[in-house]
């Protein structure tokens, strides 16, 4: 037997991983887990080429919880380790880096984790345990040996009596951390970090229930078998080949992630690169909503298929954190605890490959079936819109199938729209007016008069839309958007020959003069204006320029312009060619001439939606008084 010190000179590096990762402790398990994966995959390797004279078979992890005792086991079928190779890989390389180690982490204010750092792994251990056991036979004809600590530098070697191949692993959990062991702990840690571990891992067994034999009664129970409980899938979706996959494979591959998503994914995104960085995946896109609150973090991120984390922002561009999936990669550079991203060149290439292989993906379910694609365009459209605004190269692509709705149901890529409208939406200075509604309903009266000019009107309801117009105005020529509700139409798309008015200049002022009198505490700027007599005689508007910074600054951004508060503007507009205007000017009695005002006002509110509560009833009853 060898007794001997690991090599540390400090003695309290034991305290030190215990304080440090005291909040990150549950991680004991995905680490151990995974050097057990290690020691697997390297004898398959070996058995392959020829360098481990053994047979590979079929090897599992095993997890054993035995409460009364106070341990945990871990047992794998891999290469194992020869005293040598304990002495070495155990007790030296492990703190190897201790000295530097201390130096970094000795002041607590720098809990950004550190397994790993110093081949810190296996000693994540002691977060749980105050004594830990290694049981150790090499796949080489050598003794096995038993190693043990208690968490101290001071550590015992000895041969063991273990006949067969791997590694044991014994915990004996600490005091303050028997919720360890505890069979729902143990299954819900495997479940959330080694449910696609490419070994099969055991954790107790399950019954099955068998066919029933040829000739029992339909009374008689079936019969039933005790089988090993392997709790992970081995080969998960994203690991095998596109080609080798189909629709429902990826359908059944999200049940399994999410399986309390009762949804199916619109469509997924198969990722597979090899150069000039190693990553694969499966990105899907569920239905959204126009919530821009709803749950990120459902993306999660791999490291050959141990999961690290779900938060992948970094790595995902920010627009695609709204989708679901998988996402794996040897090469994303975490730090020692798998904790955090750190920021690094190959991440930008990562995530700007990411955002590229989407953009393709949407191109070509738009060339292939273009009428899915419509139907699927508002549960995707704010994912789309979102990226058109924060990555360049993404708004580029999206120029191809970006679509745009009219309220109609119809669906224009903006070349497509452009060509639909340019003759007769083009104003007097050459600029192409595009119409569209927020709201088919509420603008109900303002769509049906510009359809009536033969004018094709957009609906375009998603919270960032104030933002995607402004970002499409700069980026294309001689472009404008204007809601039907921001201007009477004449004004939105001006053409030269405007309507001549039927009232003179001083008719005006003076009318002007009566209806500011009448609703002067209503806090509406009245235009005088020229429309067509079919018109209505009262028409409310909301600047499209003012509307749209108050949108945009609510959805973040915008805020420069000091809006945050900004009260809600409408403008009032006064059809001078309308009877009802000239009736108003021409009435002689005062009283009359409120009444009828106060009912067009109503009027024009009532149709932009702005008549409600006590007004409401007023307007009723006043105008049933109107029609006795």
């Amino acid at each position: 037997m060898a007794t001997g010190k690991i090599n540390v000179s400090v003695e309290n590096i034991f305290p030190l991983i215990k304080k440090f990762l005291y909040s990150d402790h549950e991680i004991f398990l995905r680490e151990l887990i995974s050097n057990a994966t290690d020691a697997t995959l390297k004898l398959k390797h070996l058995t392959s080429i020829g360098e481990a004279k053994v047979e590979y078979g079929n090897p599992m992890i095993e997890v054993k919880v035995d409460k009364d005792k106070r341990r945990i086991q871990i047992i794998d079928q891999g290469i194992g380790m020869t005293e040598d190779e304990v002495k070495k890989y155990i007790n030296e390389v492990a703190f190897s880096g201790a000295e530097e180690f201390l130096d970094k982490y000795k002041d607590a204010g720098k809990d950004a984790g550190i397994i790993g750092h110093f081949g810190l792994g296996f000693y994540s251990a002691f977060m749980v345990a105050d004594k830990v056991e290694i049981i150790t036979k090499s796949f080489k004809d050598e003794p096995a040996v038993h190693w043990s600590c208690d968490g101290s530098p001071e550590f015992d070697l000895k041969k063991s009596k273990k006949k067969d191949r791997g590694t044991e692993i014994i915990l004996h959990v600490a005091e303050d951390s028997t919720e360890f062991l505890e069979d729902a702990k143990i299954r819900e840690l495997l479940t959330k970090y080694n449910k696609f571990m490419p070994i099969p891992i055991k954790f107790g067994t399950k019954t099955e229930t068998l066919p029933k034999p040829e000739g029992a009664k339909e009374e008689d129970p079936a019969p039933t078998q005790e089988v090993d409980d392997i709790i992970n899938n081995p080969t998960p979706a994203w690991t095998k080949q596109p080609a080798d996959l189909k629709d429902e494979d990826y359908k059944s591959f999200y049940r399994e992630l999410y399986p309390m998503q009762f949804e199916e994914p619109l469509f997924n995104i198969h990722l597979n690169v090899d150069y000039p960085f190693n990553l694969t995946g499966i990105l899907y896109f569920p239905k959204l909503t126009n919530d821009l609150n709803i749950q990120k973090d459902r993306i999660q991120l791999y490291q050959n298929q141990v999961f690290v984390t779900d938060n992948v922002e970094g790595i995902v561009p920010e627009f695609l954190t709204m989708l679901r999936g998988v996402i794996d990669s040897p090469d994303i550079p975490l730090n020692v605890s798998r904790s955090y991203l750190q920021a690094d060149g190959a991440v930008k290439k990562i995530s700007s490959y990411i955002s590229r292989k989407v953009a393709d993906k949407l191109n070509s379910l738009f060339k292939n079936n273009r009428e899915d694609f419509e139907q699927k365009w508002n549960d995707i459209k704010v994912v789309i819109e979102y990226g058109m605004l924060s990555e360049e190269k993404f708004f580029e692509k999206a120029d191809k199938f970006a679509l745009y709705p009219t309220v109609d149901g119809k669906f224009y890529t903006f070349e497509e729209l452009e060509k639909q409208i340019k003759d007769n939406q083009t104003d007097k200075d050459d600029k192409l007016v595009v119409l569209y509604a927020s709201d088919k309903e509420a603008q109900h009266s303002y769509i049906e008069a510009a359809k009536t000019k033969g004018y094709e009107v957009l609906l375009l309801d998603s919270p960032i839309v104030s933002h995607l117009m402004q970002k499409l105005e700069t980026s294309k020529d001689n472009l404008s958007f204007a809601r039907v509700d921001a201007d009477h139409l004449d004004n939105l798309i001006k053409k030269e020959d405007t309507a001549i008015s039927k009232l003179s200049d001083e008719e005006k002022e003076k009318l002007k003069g009566n209806i500011e009198e009448v609703i002067q505490e209503k806090g509406y700027t009245i235009q005088m204006e020229a429309m067509d007599s079919n018109a209505s005689p009262f028409i409310i508007t909301e600047p499209e320029f003012m509307r749209r910074m108050k949108e945009m600054q609510q959805t973040g951004g915008g805020g420069m312009f000091g809006m945050g508060n900004m009260p809600e503007m409408y403008n009032l507009i006064v059809n001078t060619n309308h009877e009802l205007v000239s009736e108003i000017l021409n009435t002689k009695t005062a009283k009359k001439r409120e009444r009828l005002i106060n009912q067009s006002l109503d009027l024009a509110r009532l149709s932009k939606g702005l008549l409600k509560g006590e007004e409401l009833t007023n307007f009723i009853s006043r105008s049933y008084e109107m029609i006795k």
